[in-house]
């Protein structure tokens, strides 16, 4: 059953050995856009919100896709759909049992359950869905989380490109 589900395994011709040869500059340079990324969020959430660490999990997303930008469970699809998942989830279980162990654990069974039977394995979902079923205050950021979570799954695309162009350098 595993070897069918590919959000934990590498995409399909995905050239993993570039990743393995980086210099230093190539890493520094893949390390540039989740940084950036993440600091434009924290940007944009420090405008619109005072929940800060309903945001943390998408530091763990950034860092995973520059480890590996081309394994499945850095895809747009897993990205977007396990920490929007994980945050409504999160969302549901706070307002049904209010913030608690009992909400944070619920939470986060619920979104493991749900992430494998759906394929879309991102382990900083986990950290989302209780962020948001143990978060203070009344706040709603379920939409500002939404574009937080887009934003960060451009980065996506970024790091690919990136892996593209030191793909070129490398070979002329």
């Amino acid at each position: 059953m595993s070897q069918n589900r590919s959000s934990l395994k590498p995409i399909e011709g995905a050239n993993r050995s570039l990743r393995r040869r980086l210099t230093l500059k190539g890493e520094l340079a893949l390390a540039i856009a989740p940084t950036a990324i993440v600091l434009g969020v924290f940007a944009l959430v420090e405008v619109l919100s005072r929940q800060r660490l309903l945001f943390a999990s998408l530091a763990s997303s950034a860092f995973l896709i520059y480890l590996d930008p081309q394994h499945g469970t850095n895809t747009m699809r897993t990205l977007m759909m396990a920490q929007i998942m994980a945050a409504i989830i999160g969302w549901i279980t706070y307002m049904v049992f209010g913030s608690g162990y009992l909400s944070g654990g619920i939470a986060m069974v619920v979104t493991i359950i749900l992430m494998i039977l759906m394929d879309v394995v991102h382990p900083p979902a986990v950290s989302t869905s209780l962020s948001f079923a143990l978060k203070a205050g009344n706040e709603n950021n379920l939409v500002l989380f939404g574009l937080a979570v887009g934003i960060t799954a451009l980065l996506v695309a970024l790091e690919r490109f990136t892996l593209w162009v030191l793909a070129l350098h490398s070979t002329s």
